[in-house]
């Protein structure tokens, strides 16, 4: 493993990081925003990496997304993960904003990322490809905004599925509370344990290509081009 190597490891890293840990934060932000305090007074709107950390999603998660698919013979894997989740109360935020600001809530992680990797994409058109000439720390820069490009986008996708147990699923429980269409919301959290069963039958089947391969490089072209 070369030192290329070596940086594109650690701009993943750090990338991954910058995208799960402002997705969660976002969360609870919005939360705050409407009343509850819940993020805030546990110390979940801050920076700092280790309160935030899943060994699952920020570690297990990503290495065999990462690494499986190479050693499979597939030329790189994408980095997926998440960060512990940021508490929140929904009841107080529903008091306060109605289904609408739990929607926001659901969708504020997404358009997190949405908005991080647009900049990264403005920052990427911006800059020079590096040569064997630029500094290592140029070369880490560079890699760092491809990786925030690339896994904001990931990231963004597959939260915005109706996983259960996702933001999108999130999202569309709350919208059909606020149409009284009980019955929606019910089967979402009845079937929240099973999605990381979803997540990987996505991920082991054809069905990562429609659902997740077709939708990111569809946003990727969006943005780039």
């Amino acid at each position: 493993m070369n030192s290329i190597d070596l940086l594109e490891i650690a701009a993943a890293v750090a990338a991954l990081l910058v995208a799960i840990i402002g997705h969660e934060i976002m969360h609870g932000w919005v939360a705050y925003k409407y009343g509850d305090h819940t993020a805030k007074d546990s110390g979940r709107l801050s920076i700092n990496p280790l309160i935030h950390i899943d060994p699952f999603g920020s570690i297990l998660v990503p290495l065999m997304t990462y690494f499986i698919p190479m050693l499979l013979g597939a030329s790189s894997g994408f980095l997926f993960g998440w960060a512990k989740p940021v508490p929140v109360n929904t009841r107080t935020v529903i008091r306060n904003g109605g289904y609408n600001a739990a929607m926001q809530v659901s969708l504020a992680g997404i358009v997190y990322n949405l908005f991080m990797a647009t900049l990264a994409s403005i920052l990427l058109v911006s800059l020079a490809e590096p040569t064997q000439s630029d500094s290592l720390m140029y070369v880490f820069g560079y890699l760092f905004i491809i990786k925030l490009l690339l896994i904001n986008v990931v990231l963004a996708v597959f939260n915005l599925l109706p996983i259960p147990g996702f933001d999108g699923s999130h999202f569309l429980s709350y919208l059909a509370l606020k149409y009284r269409i009980r019955a929606v919301a019910e089967f979402f959290a009845k079937a929240e344990p099973y999605g990381m069963i979803v997540i990987i039958i996505i991920l082991v089947t054809p069905l990562k290509i429609p659902l997740v391969i077709w939708p990111i490089e569809i946003v990727l072209n969006l943005l780039l081009h």
